[in-house]
């Protein structure tokens, strides 16, 4: 709608540091900032809520590209060029008016996914203050969204509405669905048809997390069974050493395939990035744990 463009353009020029705004912002419900707030939480808090933290991201981020796909609709940068400036891509590394990089627009996946994680976090931590931080990041990201040029306010409050759709969706799971693999079976389930019609990067992403996330909590109940810490030096190691293993994973499971390959939107190269994002959670969320009692010795006293 016409109205939705011109409040973008007005947004835009009548803010004096709106790059700045945009991307500061963007950066909490982006890939990385949702993942480390994942692995805070479950390597720092609770182990049980930074798995469900991580299904719930995951879901997000599946659910809400399927609907992208289906509506179709271009991002106000790409629908107004010259108007609308795109002040905070989905990703840095492709062309603006690259689709399958950038996605679509409705809804708003940032919109939905700080809804989503903060207001379920706020629940299961029981504190006002949360409440507070994530009726304000929701707000904030938000708009966030609509100076980047990256969604029409519209988007945005779907994308809202979306959020705590999600958290109702597993509310709901949570009070009916009492075995694990029955639970992991069904949120797999209800991403699978994407793959017939999606082609965008966060989604087989997202399929990644989630295949590899399943894969790591069962793996991990199994065979390694870590327990929560208070102490600091172990958070921060728990924390760092997963960033690490992020980094340098994710960087060596490419090197066996051409970047124009990579960088395509073949459906070959999209299950390559569904099956790296796999096995890079499942080292971090499932494997990687099995070192943590080396952690809790430094610091400590001989």
């Amino acid at each position: 709608m016409e109205w939705e463009a011109r409040l973008i353009e007005w947004l835009q020029k009548g803010l004096s540091r709106a790059e700045d705004f945009a991307k500061y912002f963007d950066f909490f419900g982006a890939e990385t900032g949702l993942l480390i707030l994942v692995l805070v939480v479950m390597f720092c808090w609770k182990k049980k809520a930074g798995q469900k933290l991580a299904l719930i991201v995951s879901c997000v981020n599946l659910w809400l590209p399927m609907i992208k796909s289906v509506v179709l609709r271009p991002r106000p940068y790409m629908e107004h060029p010259g108007r609308v400036n795109p002040l905070a891509l989905s990703d840095e590394g492709a062309a603006a008016m690259d689709v399958a990089a950038q996605g679509y627009s409705f809804p708003s996946m940032h919109s939905a996914s700080i809804p989503a994680v903060y207001f379920w976090l706020a629940k299961e931590a029981k504190k006002n203050w949360l409440w507070i931080v994530a009726g304000a990041l929701t707000v904030l990201v938000g708009v966030s969204r609509v100076v980047a040029g990256m969604h029409y306010p519209t988007d945005v409050l779907a994308g809202w509405i979306l959020g705590f759709a999600v958290i109702g969706v597993f509310v709901l799971l949570d009070r009916y669905v009492h075995k694990a693999w029955l639970y992991y079976a069904i949120l797999l389930i209800s991403a699978i048809p994407g793959l017939f019609f999606v082609r965008t990067t966060d989604y087989f992403t997202a399929l990644g997390c989630l295949i590899g996330a399943e894969a790591a909590f069962s793996f991990e109940r199994k065979y390694v069974n870590y327990k929560d810490t208070r102490r600091i030096p172990a958070m921060l190691l728990r924390v760092v050493g997963a960033v690490l293993i992020y980094l340098v994973v994710n960087k060596l499971l490419k090197l066996p395939f051409d970047k124009q390959f990579l960088a395509g939107t073949s459906l070959a190269a999209f299950l390559i990035r569904t099956a790296r994002y796999a096995i890079i959670m499942f080292l971090i969320m499932g494997v990687y744990p099995k070192a943590f009692p080396l952690f809790e010795r430094v610091g400590r006293k001989a």
